[in-house]
């Protein structure tokens, strides 16, 4: 079992608030779990989850660990502690869980892989396993084994983006219709010279006539 402690782990809470998963975490050199109010620069306020009290404890002696940080060796990729919880809520009815304090060590990994399969019992120690018995009696008899969904993104965004595409193409195909029009102006301004040099010419014979006259 791997474990991570977040320095920055900050929840601010009101004492009546009712305790969520996410806010749950395990302390070293206590037994039980905690729901963690606040946090401090030499350490932390928590409320312990079965008897409600709220007590200090240093950062110097004492390391606090989310739940939700947790994750559970297996065959393949490590899965979070609270997919072992929904294993065992899910086969309570057909399989019961092993009792930490009675079963040996042999029932207790028999248990985990009956409900398991993937469950890797050869980096997990009894210790652990017998943990996350006494962890998951203690949260379901607080309601404590309720866990949020991550949300789906809805396709509605990429829709909305795909039909301003066409009206992109439109504005810059009306915009090459008015440079056509000024090619068109620019022609009929080059044949104007063109005229007036024909005007000049009957100009110059009248003149030359004169001259045989006289």
């Amino acid at each position: 079992m791997t474990v991570n402690y977040p320095k920055k782990y900050i929840f601010a809470p009101l004492l009546n608030k009712i305790m969520e998963y996410r806010e749950i975490v395990a302390v070293t050199g206590l037994g039980g779990l905690y729901q963690l109010l606040t946090t401090k620069s030499d350490g932390a306020i928590v409320r312990n989850v079965a008897d409600k009290t709220t007590k200090f404890i240093s950062a110097r002696q004492h390391n606090v660990t989310p739940l939700e940080s947790i994750e559970v060796y297996t065959t393949g990729e490590n899965v979070r502690l609270q997919e072992v919880f929904k294993k065992m809520l899910d086969s309570a009815a057909t399989v019961t869980p092993a009792d930490p304090k009675t079963t040996d060590d042999k029932g207790i990994k028999s248990y985990f892989k009956s409900i398991f399969p993937e469950f890797d019992d050869d980096r997990v120690y009894v210790s652990d396993m017998k943990k996350m018995l006494k962890w998951f009696e203690l949260l379901k008899a607080n309601d404590l084994l309720r866990f949020e969904e991550p949300v789906e993104e809805t396709p509605a965004e990429t829709e909305t983006v795909a039909a301003e595409a066409p009206v992109a193409e439109e504005n810059t195909a009306t915009e090459e219709k008015p440079k056509k029009a000024a090619k068109k102006k620019k022609a009929e301004t080059t044949e104007e010279p063109a005229a007036d040099g024909e005007a000049e010419k009957p100009a110059k014979k009248t003149a030359r006539k004169k001259k045989t006259e006289e």
